[in-house]
């Protein structure tokens, strides 16, 4: 079994891609709290347990004796859609939980895994933590999760990806410096209204992220002075932008917004 193969699929988050790839048909998974047997109650569990979650691996350490495997292994749980039911603690949008397993398994004559065991050590104990932000493809997927928490105006929690020292630098208003000035001014502006990010495309290396997206701008009361266009509550505008992130350890330390086109009136649900 080629496991850095397997890690990587598996981080992909292509769930019935994964299953149907590297577990045998009468493959059985072995938890804390529940079994799965076969490819199909395997997948269940997957998509329930990845159900506005992102589950990336990262193995510590990998033995392989024969058809068996011993895996010490750290996963982030990086979530992008409320979860307080998640086994592990709850989570909301943006939240990266770390746990440590350990996972053992079997593998039939054909390489394809027939029994997986695993434990696990209590929320993030003894676990190493990954950057933030990266080219990894937990990094990648934490940029989404930080979206979707701004996108929701949880202001709070997307701040966390900040420096202390960060800079934004938006079009239609004066560069702000520091994390307490970017979160104070999205907590006026979410008031009276709220900001949504569609990504189209996006590019991420440790370095840095480069984003093409859509923000839709949805009043939630008068905004007469909004700084985009004035609107009335329940009017919405959207604008495509590109936007340049640089990074330091993992956060974001510069924000630069461009426009790429005029604002245009939308109708939202």
């Amino acid at each position: 079994m080629d496991y850095e193969a397997y890690v990587e699929a598996f981080n992909e988050g292509d769930d019935a891609a994964l299953v149907e790839r590297w577990f045998a048909p009468d493959c059985v998974m072995y938890g804390a709290t529940r079994t799965s047997r076969g490819q199909d109650e395997l997948l269940a569990f997957l998509d329930w347990a990845h159900d506005g979650v992102r589950e990336i691996v990262r193995p510590r350490r990998v033995m392989q004796q024969e058809n068996r495997l011993f895996v010490d292994v750290d996963m982030d749980f990086i979530c992008h859609a409320p979860r307080p039911d998640f086994p592990f603690g709850a989570l909301m949008p943006s939240d990266i939980l770390t746990v440590r397993f350990f996972v053992t398994y079997e593998l039939d004559e054909q390489g394809l895994i027939r029994e997986l065991c695993s434990m696990t050590w209590p929320a993030e104990q003894g676990v190493i933590k990954a950057p933030m932000l990266s080219g990894h493809a937990g990094g990648r997927a934490a940029y989404h999760a930080y979206a979707a928490a701004f996108s929701a105006g949880d202001i709070a929690r997307a701040a966390r990806y900040y420096t202390e020292d960060c800079t934004l630098r938006l079009p239609s208003v004066p560069p702000m410096r520091g994390r307490a000035a970017i979160q104070s001014f999205y907590e006026g502006m979410f008031r009276s209204v709220r900001e949504h990010l569609t990504v189209h495309a996006l590019m991420i290396d440790d370095h840095g992220i480069a984003v093409d997206c859509t923000s839709t701008f949805v009043a939630q009361a008068d905004a007469p002075d909004f700084a985009v266009t004035p609107l009335k509550k329940g009017e919405a505008v959207a604008v495509r932008v590109f936007v340049i992130y640089g990074l330091h350890h993992g956060q974001i330390r510069t924000i630069d917004v461009a426009r790429a086109g005029e604002a245009e009136r939308v109708r939202v649900d």
